[in-house]
């Protein structure tokens, strides 16, 4: 079972690699960044309706989280608290 830093970590190689999608996706190496990215999109496939838009907001469309709570209309406390519950839903079940 993967920590909750490990995951944290993850998530932010997830995240650069949503910014920079064409450089992974062109290059003519096979990166295994893309097998992590793959594996946490096939474990967020089951998860939640709020925590799969977190995902997506945070992880996929690159938002910060003050962003997102400006967006949401939700306090940074709260959208770091859905955060968290996003790593424990992912610690367990990846």
């Amino acid at each position: 079972m993967k920590s909750l830093k490990e995951i944290y970590a993850d998530l932010r190689e997830i995240r650069y690699y949503y910014s920079k999608r064409e450089v992974f996706e062109n290059g003519p190496v096979q990166s295994s960044l893309r097998e992590k990215v793959e594996r946490y999109n096939q474990a967020m496939r089951d998860a939640p309706a709020r925590l799969y838009d977190l995902y997506i907001s945070l992880y996929i469309q690159n938002n910060s989280q003050a962003a997102l709570s400006y967006d949401w209309d939700f306090s940074p406390d709260y959208i770091k608290q859905l955060n968290r519950l996003l790593c424990e839903y992912l610690q367990k079940n990846l």
